[in-house]
């Protein structure tokens, strides 16, 4: 129970009438600046709610007195923003990607819309800048499987590579030697060596260089240096898309690899795919 309440003869403050081992509590009031910001508070709390959306209920909401929202701030200023750009959009729709990039005005449009389009599409795959990583090429050199001119990007970007559902997407395909039975482990070993040797990795392989000789130059040439025209890869350049390791490479002639390029043309619009096309052309391995 609460002591009696009484006057602090030290502070001049009343007790709250409770103590704890001969120490009483004062009943010390609130400095008045604070109650006032508090008091403020609670009105502008009130105030806003009833301008602003705020009160949940149980399909909508309280929307508010002056019906503002971030949202529709935010859609309002994406409306002007695609307002402003669908002159030059229209303009790039409907010219080849050659012609846009002739045009100066154009091509600083496609290339700065490009860059931020490729981090919202491509980066993910290929990394900030191109530079690719395992498995997915690096765009800023200049090796290309299909092609490094601005229409033969544009193409791929538009098709992709072994898209499913575009007839008109890159297609290779390399066989799997050993899973198919058509070299053994010996032979693909040899051919390995012999591979590894076009890029001055080591010794040359007689017996490879004439698996290879039989096997092999259909696609990548007898001097190993690829055919764009089926996608092949440059052997001899010493840019590797998985590794130019021995073990990689024989992994990959027992077995292939079959990577995969989305199609943008279904998801991307004309003017897009464009502009992405001269953004990757400029990353500096373009032809």
């Amino acid at each position: 129970m609460p002591s009696k309440i009484e006057k602090d003869m030290v502070s001049g403050q009343h007790t709250t009438g409770h103590e704890w081992d001969g120490i009483k509590e004062l009943n010390t009031p609130l400095p008045k600046w604070w109650l006032y910001v508090f008091y403020a508070t609670v009105v502008f709390a009130i105030v806003w709610s009833i301008l602003y959306p705020s009160v949940p209920g149980l399909h909508t909401y309280f929307k508010g007195v002056l019906g503002y929202t971030q949202r529709d701030a935010v859609a309002e200023k994406l409306e002007k923003a695609a307002a402003a750009q669908a002159v030059y959009r229209d303009m790039i729709r409907a010219m080849s990607v050659t012609e846009v990039k002739a045009d100066p005005e154009l091509d600083r449009f496609a290339l700065a819309g490009g860059r931020v389009l490729f981090a919202e599409n491509c980066a993910a795959c290929h990394q900030s800048g191109g530079t690719g990583a395992k498995g997915y090429p690096n765009l800023a050199d200049d090796d290309w499987l299909w092609g490094g001119s601005l229409p033969e990007i544009e193409q791929t970007i538009r098709h992709g590579v072994r898209a499913v559902g575009d007839d008109e997407t890159r297609q290779s395909q390399m066989p799997r030697f050993l899973a198919d039975g058509i070299l053994t482990s010996a032979q693909i070993d040899a051919v390995a060596d012999h591979v590894r040797s076009l890029s001055g990795l080591g010794k040359d392989n007689a017996e490879g260089a004439q698996i290879f000789a039989e096997q092999c130059v259909a696609c990548h040439g007898e001097d190993g240096k690829g055919n764009r025209e089926l996608g092949a890869p440059n052997l001899t350049d010493k840019i590797w898309l998985y590794g130019s390791d021995k073990a990689t490479i024989v992994q990959t002639i027992s077995y292939s690899r079959n990577g995969v390029m989305p199609a943008w043309s279904a998801r991307l619009d004309d003017a897009t795919v464009k502009m992405l096309a001269i953004y990757v052309h400029a990353l500096g391995g373009g032809e």
